[in-house]
């Protein structure tokens, strides 16, 4: 064959170019992972193209690889599915096919490439990875490029993110688009549920999940099931007497209504299909209920991703980047996880061989390995749900001198996923043979109302009074601000009168101060030498001791369903900015991750306050998008100002500023949402990590029964705080916690660990960054050029690195 000799590639050496490309079945999430690849590509002086149809465009080549810019991926984290589509390959499959491909790829000069997509997509892309330099051989050895053309290409840098409904990537806790799913999946039984009590019907609900049962799972503990079916882990092999037994049990209790979730692979121990409409016949002819079956379908992939999918996607997106960029010709090519609340780099071949692992284990019926496959939290939340479900099994009972009265008191203002955490410790008391004890509305509640006739503050709980919260917003034992310090005298009181042995505290910084107050006066009242355990709940997510807080994903999701329809608006009338007022306290951390979720053009927070050259090249930064839009789509602009980012510079105020300075060339406005953003119904991610910290305070508090009140009060970590801290849920000493992590006076922890992300947001936004450290003597200069000028924006034109 003649050599044909197509030169040098059109984009010139020197700057890396990096494809970003999404594959397989399409998942919420996605989009916002483009634009923040693209975005991040081009901040760090980079080219940056998309591949559009998946592994099809790659052999397709020509316009299905397109170069971006900047404004191309605008507005695309509200958008559900892949913008720049998916679909299946067979060419690709086929060695001639990745010859194309990496021909197509060396046309436009690319030597990087970031696939967001499942274990399969990712498998292909390693494979072609591998096959790279005998793939660049071959295009020399047919005479499609000359040995000089593909030298620059000898090495393709490849990175992987999981974009993936199921959540079934080993060595991940969480895939992009796993909790936008669980969402639609939790909102459509909570619909059920209504109808289901009204009729005492039984629903069986079939979700997605071949071979990984965590939408089930999850959607049981969010949900607050009788019963689940999951891949990994069937039913006993008499699961039909198991599942009947538990379901006439809560029936027998008084539950009007019957869950049942079953994941569309559920198999039993022998691997015999169990399908719903088995499960449904088994409910009606057995235990004789009306039952009716509902498969949710697609729509579990449908609609816009939810807040932490956007900020997932758009944190992995920008890791990508940083990984292509470090990356060596010898470095393994990576996956892009989340271990707890870590972004982390892990050896893509090992998470995929991991993956496979859990399907083959099942395979040959090995549930113990197919159940370590999984990450910790995995058998965590199965374990919750068993121990929150098994009310009929007398196994489960401690001996009587174990037996505890546990007090359990909500302190603060309300946050989504109190009532799914109180509802777990309910069920585990119960379960292990605890007395659960609910203090109504707070220590206020208890001191006044305690003895009120006939019925006090001070309630023992059964089953079903706590049954069907899981779903329900706000706090069913009321919460209060009121701490004990207010009247120790009485509280002790009915510590002792109603004999509470250990103390359950659901809450944010009121409820930490609480507990934080107890201890200390300890040294005066015996009473208070009790173990207690704080559960950080508050949307501030402002509690000391844990980087998450139950209720702050409800506010987020509440956050940006607001400013999703506030943009809008502004985008559909005119050219128009809103600047929003965001809850939080003095912690910016709703407002940044918040910014991240929606692409505010910036976000005030009370860390770094608010001062006139901010506002002053704000304006500039403004005036020159706007001016930019012109003849192009319009498009809303959004900027975040935390409630305490400045006692001068209110969210009116800086309106009004945007509005004068603007000199008719755009409108700005402001919105307040207030309590709104506490959200009606809880998040799936707060009713699921409430349950499951729900479970392991109670079990944190069991280890002290029989233990004298000496003691409890020599042992520091009988007064603690459970949080997520690094990469694991841990308890920690209240007392260190006290000395060492917090901000008394900005009631807040004193290592934010989510302060870096104001940079992603600035970065993604195209803010110019370093004018907000102006007033602290900082640099005026931005990407090493003056602040305003078109150099230091990543955005204009002018942009060098």
């Amino acid at each position: 064959m003649a050599e044909i000799d197509l030169g040098q590639p059109v984009m010139p050496a020197g700057k890396k170019r990096i494809a970003v490309m999404t594959s397989g079945g399409d998942a919420p999430g996605m989009n916002a992972v483009v634009r923040a690849v693209v975005r991040q590509t081009i901040a760090s002086g980079c080219v940056s193209y998309a591949v559009y149809e998946g592994y099809q465009g790659l052999v397709d080549g020509g316009d299905m690889i397109r170069e971006m810019a900047w404004e191309d991926v605008r507005g695309w984290t509200s958008e559900g599915g892949t913008l720049i589509g998916t679909a299946r390959c067979m060419a690709f499959m086929q060695r001639e096919g990745r010859v194309t491909a990496a021909n197509n790829m060396i046309e436009k000069g690319i030597d990087a490439l970031v696939i967001c997509g499942g274990d399969g997509s990712l498998t292909g892309a390693d494979k072609f990875r591998s096959e790279w330099p005998s793939l660049m051989d071959e295009l020399v050895s047919s005479g499609k490029r000359t040995e000089e053309a593909i030298k620059p290409f000898r090495h393709l840098n490849i990175v992987g993110l999981v974009g993936s409904i199921d959540n079934d990537l080993s060595s991940t806790d969480a895939t992009i688009g796993c909790y936008s799913s669980l969402q639609r999946i939790c909102q459509a039984i909570d619909f059920i549920d209504a109808t289901a009590f009204s009729h005492q019907r039984a629903f069986v609900i079939e979700v997605m999940g071949r071979h990984c049962g965590w939408l089930a799972l999850m959607a049981g503990v969010s949900c607050g099931a009788d019963f689940i079916f999951i891949p990994e882990n069937p039913p006993s092999k008499n699961w039909e007497e198991e599942m009947c037994s538990i379901v006439r049990k809560h029936r027998q209790m008084g539950k009007r209504r019957t869950i049942v979730v079953c994941a569309e692979g559920a198999h039993d121990r022998q691997l015999n299909k169990v399908t719903s409409s088995m499960v449904k016949d088994l409910l009606s002819n057995t235990v004789g209920l009306d039952t009716r079956i509902t498969t949710l379908g697609h729509v579990q992939r449908g609609g816009p991703p939810c807040s932490y999918d956007r900020m997932l996607a758009t944190l992995q997106g920008v890791e990508a980047v940083k990984a292509v960029l470090d990356a060596k010709p010898d470095t393994p090519s990576p996956v892009i996880c989340i271990v707890e609340n870590k972004i982390v780099r892990k050896p893509m071949l090992d998470a995929i061989a991991k993956t496979k692992e859990v399907a083959a284990a099942i395979e040959r019926k090995d549930y113990d390995a197919a159940m370590r496959g999984r990450d910790a939290e995995f058998e965590e939340f199965l374990h919750a749900f068993n121990i929150t479900t098994a009310t009929d099994k007398k196994d489960m009972l401690l001996p009587p001198e174990k037996r505890m009265r546990v007090g359990i008191i909500h302190v603060g203002a309300p946050a989504g996923g109190m009532n799914a955490a109180t509802r777990a410790a309910v069920a585990y008391c119960l379960t292990k043979g605890h007395t659960p004890v609910a203090l109504y509305n707070g220590f206020p509640g208890l001191c006044r109302h305690h003895d009120d006739k006939p019925l006090g503050s001070v309630r023992e709980l059964n089953w079903l009074d706590a049954e069907n919260w899981a779903s329900r917003g706000g706090s069913e034992i009321g919460t209060n601000r009121g701490l004990p310090s207010e009247d120790f005298k009485t509280t002790a009181y009915c510590f002792d009168k109603y004999k509470v042995d250990a103390l359950f505290v659901v809450g944010g910084f009121e409820a930490f101060t609480a507990v934080a107050e107890l201890r200390k006066a300890r040294a005066q009242y015996e009473e208070f030498k009790i173990p207690m355990v704080v559960l950080p709940a508050t949307v501030s997510n402002n509690v000391p001791g844990t980087e998450y807080s139950i209720g702050s994903d409800t506010c987020l999701n509440a956050l940006i369903d607001y400013c999703d329809a506030i943009k809008q608006s502004a985008s559909a009338s005119r050219r128009r900015a809103f600047v929003v007022e965001t809850q939080g306290g003095a912690s910016g951390y709703i407002a940044t991750i918040a910014g991240l979720s929606i692409g505010a053009v910036a976000v005030y927070t009370p860390e770094e306050g608010i001062h006139l050259n901010m506002l002053v090249e704000d304006i500039k930064f403004l005036k020159e998008q706007f001016a930019r839009d012109q003849g192009a789509a319009r498009s809303g602009k959004i900027i975040l100002r935390n409630e305490k980012a400045s006692k001068t510079y209110t969210t009116e105020v800086v309106a009004n500023i945007i509005k004068e300075e603007s000199r008719g060339k755009f409108d700005c406005r402001f919105a307040v949402p207030g309590h709104v953003q506490q959200g009606g119904t809880p998040s799936p991610m707060d009713r699921g990590r409430a349950v499951r910290f729900g479970v392991k305070s109670l079990q944190y508090l069991e280890q002290y029964a029989g233990k004298t009140k000496q003691e409890i009060n020599d042992d520091p970590m009988s007064a603690a705080v459970i949080g997520i801290r690094g990469a694991r849920v841990k308890f920690t000493p209240m007392e260190r916690v006290e000395s060492e992590e917090t901000d008394w006076k900005d009631r807040r922890p004193k290592n934010e660990y989510w302060m870096a992300l104001v940079d992603v947001v600035d970065t993604l936004s195209g803010r110019p960054k370093a004018y907000r450290r102006l007033n602290n003597g900082s640099s005026d200069t931005a990407n090493g050029f003056p602040v305003g000028s078109p150099e230091s924006n990543p955005m204009s034109p002018g942009f060098q690195k």
